[in-house]
This record gives C-alpha cells, structure tokens and sequence, in this order.
C-alpha cells in the first residue's frame, strides 16, 4: 500500500499500465503491428497498454504514400481488434487520410465498447509537420474504468495551456505518445515531470526507439506521479515493455489533502 505523507506519494494496485517502447519500422505497418501483437501477447493482464506516435508508420511528415485510409487502416482495425480481444484499453497515435481529403496525426484510445480519437493539436512546425497535417481544435479526455485520461500527443507537452486541468474539463491522467529525439531528451524529462506536478495527474509518456530519416530516439518511455516522482522508467536505446500500477483513490486523497487545482487560474480552453 502506497501512503501519503506530507512529502511523498505512493499508489496502491488499482489499474496496470503497459508501455510498449518499441522501435518502429520505418513505413511497414505490417510488420509494427505484428511486434506490438508479440509484445502484449507476451504480457497479458493489463488493462491499458500504450504505443508511440505514428507507431505503425514512424513520424512520416509527408505522408503521401504512407499514411493509411481511416476507414481501411489496418493498424486502426488491430487496435480495436486487440481491445476487444483482452478487454483491455489500447492507445497510440497514426498517420491517416480521412474522407474529406486532410491528413491528421490522430490518436486512438480504444476500448472494447468505445474509440475516442484525438487530433495532434500542436503540429511540430520545426519539422513541417503543418505542411501536409490539420491540426486538431479540441481538447479529448477518454474515459475508461473510473479513470479520465487527457490525450496530447508529442510537441503537445511543450504547451501548459493546453494541458491545464480544468474544473470544466478534468482529467487524472495524462498520455503522451511521442517520436521524441534524443536531442531534445532534457526537454522530454522536464516537461513530463512538469506537466504531472501543475496537474496533479500522473503522467504516461511513451517514446519510441531507433533511427528514422530526421533523428535518433532513445526511448527514455516513463510514468510520472502528481507529485514528480518517477515511478517507472524505460531504458535507453532499446524496445521495451514496462507495467505498473496506479490507484486513483490515492490520486483524490492527495488532491484533497494538497489544494492546488483550487487556486488555479480560471480559463476556459477550445
């Protein structure tokens, strides 16, 4: 049992959480999906697993060629597949091609009975991402088995605003799923850290590793409590699947006990 003190934080069982930090083969959906398939089959029980950022593809900023049809994708018809299957939640980011003709770094929290869906609101305009992607104009908090987990998506971690937790949209958990470079991985620690202690949520960053044609990426994939803390941590440079537990009843005590959502300022976003 994880107490409360007036200085620490810790979590009794309530929901597993896996990371599937995993190195993604470079516009080979196939071939993405039957290693994340490997990855959960091998480690059955949990009741949300989470994948990087355009998992199935890698960060493909022209995806003319790449990015799948929504109604056709193959990756998209497995994640529903898969959370039907171990009734379980399954999360992660695609590139697709949509009916009115726009492309869009859409993430998917999939559960056995619901698909919410989240449009990256902050394009990564360093790396011409908003050439070719339509930014998403709404904030998306999915709900599943008590728990309201607000969905960003990358470069979105950079933008406090947007991750405030606000009394007319609350959540408990963050995800971020991200192609996050090694050269900015001073960035990806403070800012996970940041967002989880302003928030008073945990927060789940899943990055990736390996190469593609623009960065190497570590890896560096963590779960973060309310408080900052590191309560889980992927290791450097290779695939990997990391669990934990989080227990939200200890996440309410402690909002109740540390006040800080309630001096917040007052501002209602998009």
């Amino acid at each position: 049992m994880y107490s409360i003190s007036k200085n620490i934080i810790t979590f009794a069982t309530n929901m597993k959480l896996t990371l599937l930090q995993t190195d993604i083969q470079w516009a080979q959906p196939q071939t993405n999906i039957l290693r994340a398939e490997e990855m959960i089959a091998a480690n059955l029980g949990s009741h949300l697993y989470v994948l990087p950022e355009m998992w199935a593809t890698g960060f493909a900023t022209e995806p003319q060629g790449i990015a799948e049809e929504e109604d056709l994708s193959q990756a998209l018809t497995w994640m529903k597949r898969m959370a039907r299957q171990y009734q379980c939640a399954i999360c992660g980011s695609l590139a697709v091609h949509l009916n009115d003709g726009t492309y869009r770094n859409r993430q998917y929290f999939c559960t056995p009975e619901d698909v919410y869906m989240y449009d990256k609101h902050h394009l990564f305009t360093h790396g011409h991402e908003d050439r070719y992607y339509q930014a998403g104009q709404g904030r998306v908090v999915a709900e599943y088995m008590g728990y309201r987990f607000l969905l960003l998506t990358c470069y979105d971690l950079r933008f406090p605003v947007w991750s405030r937790n606000t009394d007319s949209q609350p959540y408990d958990v963050i995800i971020c799923v991200a192609n996050w470079p090694q050269s900015r991985q001073t960035a990806w620690d403070v800012l996970t850290r940041s967002r989880a202690i302003e928030n008073q949520a945990f927060l789940i960053g899943v990055n990736r590793v390996g190469d593609d044609h623009y960065s190497h990426y570590q890896g560096c994939s963590r779960v973060v409590s309310p408080l900052g803390d590191i309560i889980l941590q992927g290791p450097d440079d290779e695939e990997a699947v990391l669990s934990t537990d989080i227990d939200i009843d200890s996440l309410q005590a402690m909002r109740q006990r540390f006040r800080v959502l309630n001096d917040a300022d007052s501002f209602r976003l998009i």
